[in-house]
């Protein structure tokens, strides 16, 4: 399995984190192809290799061709002016409506979640009526949904975060003027390392600080990690005395994999789940994927004969541990039920990655499982399959099919 972890000397923004993982190795083209299918309007991802200080690395600017505000690399984005106003629900409808993987989905709109909690914390309101200012322009979302994306296509399984540089001053937002690090970042670094710097700036962005508080599994990597890969990714604010970088490291422990050889990973979830007899299949459905697309491991529904002979259906959802605040609300508001069942369970994993094959109608990305040493199953990404059948006007099979022929020689079913 694969770790990343992450140094910052100049801070921590989301065009700093999506720059990493470009230089890193992300392909910048396959990136944005796929993270073209978001409703915002035309845009473009463009990186370029810079120096500061001696270190040489990535920069991004993502291009939006409408009225929407751009930037290009700034840690202290929040003085931008009249990006658009959207909250939560409308993030969440770009999103899932959007032809990303449902990994890359779910991984974003925790991140959306996380940022609107925080602010909600701030401003003493609730997630669902905070209004996204910065973060919700073009450029943010691209960069939140661009920086899951590209962690999804290294194949990493866990990331770790070194101290974080706290800068000083203040920063002008749509809120006025307020103090570094702003409320809502202080908020979202709660429980991650940090360190003071001297440097009278915003040095961690509220994104910055989501998408590092949402990814973060471990305190540091593994003992006897060997470093794959480097990268390095740049602001385009000069600091004072320091190089504006953020540094990734891509791992790979032997230990971990002889762990996982020896004992398969497992984690702790929760179980939730309710009958419900008179709620319309429309709103049911509507249900499953508002709990999907917030970032629910799981949710099924299975028909259930109910007392007075009601027919009706039983409401299951596995999510992690933390959701489950998330996830209760969403069911109570959602739904018609005036109870839910809870229990924890553990799950075990395949250790899994991807891999992107050519086939006769476009590059479709391939799931593979690996159990005790060896690849033992795989499955094409339905949505990249849908996507490619969709240009080529053939069944979705013969694209799935097409993607597993691709792998004959690795693929296990081929000798069923």
């Amino acid at each position: 399995m694969k770790h990343l972890h992450f140094d910052s000397v100049g801070g921590a923004s989301g065009d700093m984190i999506l720059a990493v993982l470009l230089d890193l190795g992300v392909s910048r083209e396959d990136l944005q192809r796929q993270l073209a299918g978001l409703p915002i309007g035309p845009f473009e991802v463009i990186s370029a290799l810079i120096s500061d200080r001696g270190l040489h690395g990535t920069q991004v600017t993502v291009q939006a061709t409408s009225p929407e505000h751009t930037h290009a690399g700034k840690a202290h984005s929040h003085a931008a002016a009249h990006p658009p106003h959207r909250g939560l629900k409308e993030i969440r409808v770009l999103i899932e409506g959007s032809q990303l993987s449902p990994g890359v989905k779910a991984a974003s709109l925790r991140v959306f979640q996380r940022l609107a909690e925080a602010e909600a914390q701030v401003h003493g309101t609730t997630p669902d009526e905070v209004r996204f200012h910065e973060v919700g322009a073009v450029d943010a979302i691209v960069d939140i949904a661009g920086a899951c994306l590209g962690l999804e296509m290294l194949g990493v399984a866990d990331v770790s975060v070194g101290p974080l540089p706290m800068g000083y001053g203040t920063v002008a937002c749509a809120h006025g003027v307020l103090p570094v690090p702003a409320p809502a970042t202080v908020e979202l670094l709660k429980g991650l390392p940090v360190t003071p710097a001297d440097e009278p700036f915003e040095l961690v962005t509220p994104t910055g600080a989501a998408l590092l508080a949402t990814w973060k599994t471990m305190e540091t990597f593994p003992s006897g990690s060997r470093i794959l890969k480097v990268g390095q990714g740049f602001g385009s604010r000069k600091l004072n005395g320091r190089p504006n970088v953020l540094r990734a490291m891509l791992m790979e422990s032997e230990s971990i994999a002889a762990a996982a050889y020896a004992s398969p990973a497992t984690d702790a979830c929760l179980v939730l789940e309710c009958n419900l007899d008179d709620l319309t299949p429309e709103l049911t459905g509507a249900l499953l994927n508002r709990l999907l697309g917030a970032g629910a491991l799981d949710v099924f529904l299975t028909p259930v004969q109910m007392k007075k002979q009601r027919p009706g259906i039983l409401l299951t959802v596995l999510c992690r541990t933390e959701q489950r605040e998330a996830m209760l609300d969403m069911i109570f508001r959602e739904s018609t039920t005036f109870g839910i069942r809870e229990y924890p369970v553990r799950r075990t994993l395949l250790e899994r990655r991807h891999e992107s094959v050519e086939t006769p109608f476009g590059p479709v990305r391939v799931k593979i499982g690996r159990w005790q040493g060896a690849d033992i199953t795989l499955a094409p990404e339905y949505d990249d399959c849908l996507k490619a059948a969709g240009r080529a006007g053939v069944s979705v099979r013969a694209v799935y099919d097409a993607a597993l022929g691709k792998n004959v020689r690795s693929n296990p079913r081929a000798n069923l």
